[in-house]
């Protein structure tokens, strides 16, 4: 039998789905049929919103899709003025105010506190600007990933940003795609730095080489099944199939139509293309689509340009990402910008825009890693450019624990998480900075926090995971996460082995302190052949991170560090999944104001 959320869908799902949502928005919250409000709000993630969890009812979450975090500097201002206007809720963050904006690990854009009847002069707005919502939530193709810097970047494979933007027209609100058994997520990369991530991606399209018909062909080796979420990570895996630029989109289309009519419809936790993977094998799945769904004789793979893969790498000679001044295939550059978990105040998107536009940039990037870059800034521009007081507050050379740290949404919104996130990583990052000596030759270090299972902060591919769980402390419950160790992408991928369970969030910073002194001490060290030493004359070869945890059995690992209690301070221990909103002064539920008056 068809799953809940299956029937639903089978009513109405897809493109329609906006004239019903404008209609309600017309007549306000309440005209939602309370027995109906469960099938509605998953219908509407088809159109970028997700409604906020328990305690904040009629207030919805938006995601704008941005296909490879590429935007221009008049699109985020409108991003800007769209929170500032409409993404000001009941309560205010701390850290970041009251409005501001998200940049997501799949490279989009998320507001919060929207409302229903605010959803028409949102949709007008942005899409006069060129922006849209489409399929940014939903059981259907999710915004693509890559490279911001595609076409720009000096050191590329080759320019794919063509190739997405054929795919953004095909598969954006085309009706034989839109109703998938899960979520479908696409990443195509054309970057020798691996920025596609995709290894991660239920569909991949990675850089290689083939040699067809006496010529040398650049194109894509094609990876199928990866995926975090649900404790069960999947790398994607290699279905022997090599693919020229023109044929991204029959061979995108085939996959997605296998997807579609053989993926699991029954059950929504078996539903994602991984576990069909899992079923079938890569060598009944790449049959399937070569008898069924592509018209073409597919070439087998070709030569794999994967091991110069640095992003998120985790190796010791890795910056993986973007932070940072890049010089641009043109001779300008491209200023990277640390945003600390992702979050950007509202009045601070909007001076960014401002001074893109000022110094001639054309293209604003969202990366993978929840940062931003500013492209095409001449030389001559640079240096005043970096003197700029918003610059140096998201600061192209931050700290490693401020460089590295990133959080999802967790309790201030979602309905999912268990712990509170973004504004305990940011009291992580500044405390592990102040006060835990970075061990020599570390300059990328990376800890993702994320608030559940889901795996939206990407914890397994981190330096250091953290996942949201509850524990006892003092015979009191509190909030807690489970710690993995040693993940990350490149040429030879690994998950995070998980060593510690349900440590105290206030014991945490303590942990990392401890781990890392040990890393300093047992790590191994040799000599670098002069021939092989770089541009700085390096002579001592560290072991990374990875490779330390990598070198070392479970039991090795479990106990390696003790969690400590330390002078920092965690305001977020209680259960902030049972409160309304986890920063309001009186955060009981029975505190909160929500739904929002209709005339508010």
């Amino acid at each position: 039998m068809p799953s809940k959320v299956e029937g639903w869908k089978d009513e109405v799902y897809g493109v329609e789905v906006r004239d019903r949502l404008f209609e309600f928005a017309e007549q306000g919250w309440e005209s939602i049929p309370e027995d109906e409000r469960d099938a509605w709000f998953e219908r509407f993630k088809w159109w970028g919103l997700y409604h906020q969890r328990k305690g904040q009812e009629s207030y919805f979450m938006m995601r704008i899709g941005t296909p490879m975090g590429r935007i221009t500097p008049a699109q985020l201002r409108v991003v800007g003025e769209v929170a500032n206007e409409y993404a000001t809720g009941p309560a205010e963050n701390p850290e970041f105010g009251a409005a501001y904006c998200d940049w997501t690990t799949r490279q989009s854009i998320q507001l919060h506190w929207i409302r229903l009847e605010d959803v028409p002069q949102i949709f007008e707005k942005l899409e006069d600007a060129g922006l849209s919502t489409i399929q940014a939530c939903g059981d259907s193709w999710r915004n693509i990933v890559g490279s911001p810097l595609a076409g720009r970047d000096a050191g590329e494979h080759l320019d794919v940003w063509p190739v997405v933007q054929e795919l953004q027209s095909e598969f954006k609100g085309n009706p034989a795609y839109s109703n998938l058994p899960r979520k479908w997520k696409v990443s195509v990369t054309g970057d020798t730095r691996g920025a596609g991530q995709g290894d991660i991606n239920d569909l991949a399209f990675e850089p290689a080489t083939k040699e067809l018909d006496g010529e040398e062909v650049k194109g894509f080796n094609v990876r199928v099944g990866g995926g975090l979420a649900r404790k069960e990570p999947r790398f994607a895996r290699d279905i022997d199939v090599f693919c020229r630029p023109e044929d991204v989109t029959d061979v995108s289309a085939g996959l997605s139509a296998l997807f579609r009519d053989h993926g699991d419809r029954e059950d929504r936790f078996n539903a994602r293309i991984k576990f069909l993977v899992d079923e079938w094998g890569t060598e009944k799945l790449r049959e399937v689509l070569q008898e069924e769904y592509v018209d073409y004789e597919l070439p087998a793979a070709g030569e794999d340009l994967r091991e110069g893969y640095d992003y998120n790498a985790g190796r010791a000679d890795a910056r993986g990402d973007y932070v940072g001044v890049t010089e641009q295939n043109d001779g300008t550059y491209a200023v990277g910008l640390s945003v600390l978990v992702g979050r950007m105040g509202a009045a601070d998107v909007i001076e960014l825009a401002d001074l893109a536009e000022a110094y001639g940039s054309e293209l604003v990037g969202i990366t993978q890693r929840q940062n931003l870059i500013v492209a095409d800034i001449e030389e001559d521009g640079l240096d005043s450019f970096l003197d700029e007081p918003l610059v140096e507050t998201y600061s192209p050379d931050p700290h490693p624990f401020m460089r590295g740290s990133i959080a999802c949404t967790g309790t201030e919104y979602c309905s999912l998480s268990i712990v509170e996130t973004k504004n305990r990583m940011v009291r992580y990052a500044r405390w592990l900075k102040e006060n835990v000596e970075v061990p020599e030759g570390v300059e990328d270090f990376h800890v993702h926090l994320s608030g559940c299972t889901a795996s939206c902060a990407q914890p397994q591919i981190a330096d250091i995971s953290l996942r949201g769980m509850k524990t006892r402390k003092d015979g009191e419950p509190v909030e807690a996460f489970d710690v993995g160790l040693g993940g990350g992408l490149g040429e030879d991928p690994r998950f995070a082995d998980w060593v510690e369970m349900r440590v105290a969030a206030d014991e945490v910073p303590g942990y990392i302190r401890n781990l890392l002194r040990i890393y300093e001490d047992e790590r191994e060290e040799g000599v670098v052949p002069e021939e092989q030493r770089g541009r700085d004359g390096e002579a001592v070869e560290r072991e990374s991170f990875r490779d330390f945890v990598e070198a070392r059995d479970a039991e090795d690992l479990e106990g390696l560090a003790d969690p400590e209690e330390t002078s920092y301070e965690d305001p977020y221990m209680h259960n902030t999944k049972m409160t309304w909103y986890p920063y309001a002064e009186d955060d009981g539920m029975d505190a909160s104001p929500a739904p929002a008056p209709a005339d508010d």
